[in-house]
């Protein structure tokens, strides 16, 4: 079933309001899937990489991780640990030989970009934001997902948001048919996923098409083409924020839009908190539609 929310800010005056409202959408989601939660939030560039990593057995592998990634990369490192979860930041230039050493370290990577950080984690959507203070982040957009796992395990790297590119990720409710082909497909190119999880090939279909030129339009308009099954795709990417659902559009889905933000939700009631959803535009986004916003 799962459920899904996204929040896409036009005017900055929201933004540090972003993690409690997508929270609070979030957590509506609940019935829908409760077995894990996840979160990407789009926050404030800075100068440099952030890799968001994530350990079972953190106050082991977290402990010294600052030191022994800044001597790998061979430039100050600084490493902020929420629970299971670290974001590693780092000038641009030596992101290959962070994500090289964290590799080697065993550590799980949830995310590398500029601006997104990603969190999920096994467990019910409160318990998740509560685990990783969504409610504190701020930032420009995010999306989110709780889930009822039908294709794989219950496991933290089965939890969505999947992300195969830089500041790129995606969120899935639904079931691609032809998910191993299209491993086969993406692995000829060299492009790899790294769970059984047929969402993540979603993430590296569009990723992979963004990283031939499309633009994020024509990346999702792809999907209607190259995926088969029934799915409702909402992505991040730095600047952009998009949703597309296949052509039987089986599951549900609902977009509301003001002056201040566009929201997505699987269901109306995760809108009931916004600001000024009372004066919003909602709309059902129509079956074989590409919708995208993008700053």
């Amino acid at each position: 079933m799962c459920g899904i929310v996204g929040l896409f800010l036009k005017k900055d005056d929201l933004r540090p309001k972003l993690g409690d409202m997508l929270t609070d959408m979030l957590i509506t989601m609940t019935e829908r899937g409760p077995d894990s939660a996840g979160i990407a939030i789009y926050g404030d560039d800075g100068e440099g990489v952030k890799i968001t990593v994530q350990s079972d057995t953190p106050e082991v592998d977290f402990a010294g991780l600052e030191d022994d990634l800044s001597k790998a990369a061979g430039v100050a490192v600084s490493v902020k640990v929420v629970s299971t979860h670290a974001v590693i930041k780092a000038p641009l230039a030596a992101e290959a030989a962070l994500l090289a050493a964290i590799e080697a370290k065993g550590l799980r990577v949830m995310g590398v970009g500029e601006s997104m950080e990603i969190y999920k984690e096994i467990g019910l959507p409160k318990d998740v934001a509560e685990r990783f203070g969504i409610r504190e982040m701020g930032g420009s957009h995010g999306i989110g997902h709780t889930r009822m796992a039908t294709e794989s395990a219950v496991t933290t790297l089965g939890a969505h948001p999947f992300s195969t590119a830089d500041d790129q990720c995606l969120v899935h409710n639904g079931s691609l048919s032809n998910h191993n082909s299209m491993r086969r497909k993406l692995a000829k190119k060299g492009v790899f996923t790294k769970t059984e999880n047929d969402t993540e090939v979603g993430a590296a279909y569009i990723s992979s098409r963004i990283a031939d030129g499309a633009s994020l339009g024509e990346a999702l308009e792809g999907t209607l083409e190259d995926l088969d099954g029934f799915f409702t795709f909402v992505t991040g990417t730095k600047n952009g924020f998009g949703v597309v659902r296949d052509p039987v559009a089986c599951k549900p889905a609902i977009m509301a839009e003001t002056e201040d933000y566009v929201a997505f939700a699987s269901e109306y009631r995760a809108f009931a908190d916004l600001p000024g959803i009372e004066a919003a535009r909602v709309w059902e986004p129509e079956p074989a539609t590409v919708y995208f916003w993008e700053r």
